[in-house]
């Protein structure tokens, strides 16, 4: 009797002990636009899918933590980060000095370009510098020469961009004065604007265009400029965190790291985008 009752309670104490464990996992809740087709978006019944939902349930997977993903409007992803609605963010967001300012951010996970989507019939879809890519870093001049030689083209057009992005810092640094920019709270919003003829191209990261491309409703449209990055545009996509949140930044570093290094992202990327946008180097 005293045998059984020790096992028992020894039975006992090790459930107690992994229910305790199971209750302790940690969850780390991470951010989504959930309008950023094919990065992120919100599928039938509601559900987030995308290239960075699958990204980011591979990594809370090496990280051994549970992933709780959220959808959170563009213009209010950052300052939701810092009142500790969530604790990351992957939403496309490319890494900038400006953005740096206000949060932090892991290494990148992936690397895209960036051009225009116009219609077949358009003058605009013999753009100068389509197919040639160049980097406002380590290019300068040339993506400057490259970025002067579509602005007489654009004269006179006008150009949707997603507010507070990249795209949009770029327009109006280089493209303002020779087209109107136009701004708009999401990629979709642009794009229905587009097709409804109320502006002429669209400005935005290649493979978001990619992702619109593939729409029954987009057949007669195409990519056309230079691929510019760097500079202005950014180091790449990370994911975005709090600043001091040193110890998660580290498991991303080393989750990412890992999912670069065994091909999981140019899997994912290739799946997503039909095209390979791990970082290299």
């Amino acid at each position: 009797m005293k045998v059984l009752k020790t096992v028992s309670l020894a039975i006992l104490g090790t459930a107690l002990a992994l229910g305790g464990a199971a209750a302790q996992e940690k969850t780390v809740k991470i951010a989504t636009e959930g309008a950023y087709a094919p990065w992120n978006f919100t599928g039938a019944g509601g559900k987030l899918e995308g290239f960075e939902v699958d990204l980011a349930n591979d990594l809370c997977a090496r990280m051994k933590v549970k992933c709780e993903i959220v959808a959170q409007d563009w213009d209010g992803i950052i300052p939701a980060l810092n009142a500790k609605k969530y604790d990351a963010i992957m939403a496309g967001m490319s890494i900038t000095e400006e953005r740096k300012k206000a949060i932090d951010f892991s290494r990148p996970y992936a690397a895209g370009p960036n051009g225009f989507l116009v219609p077949k019939s358009s003058p605009l879809a013999k753009m100068p510098g389509t197919g040639q890519a160049y980097n406002l870093g380590s290019q300068k001049e040339a993506a400057e020469k490259a970025i002067d030689a579509v602005k007489p083209v654009i004269k006179g057009k006008t150009i949707g961009v997603q507010g507070s992005t990249i795209h949009a810092n770029f327009a109006d640094k280089y493209l303002k004065g020779a087209a109107e920019i136009r701004e708009y709270k999401t990629t979709e919003a642009h794009d229905l604007d587009l097709a409804a003829g109320r502006i002429d191209a669209v400005l935005a990261d290649a493979t978001a265009i990619l992702g619109t491309l593939e729409k029954p409703e987009f057949k007669d449209y195409v990519l056309v400029g230079p691929s510019i990055s760097g500079g202005i545009l950014g180091e790449g996509v990370g994911v975005g965190l709090r600043k001091g949140d040193e110890a998660l930044k580290k498991s991303f570093n080393d989750a990412i790291q890992s999912a670069v290094k065994d091909g999981t992202v140019k899997k994912l990327s290739e799946k997503w985008f039909k095209i390979d946008i791990s970082p290299k180097g």
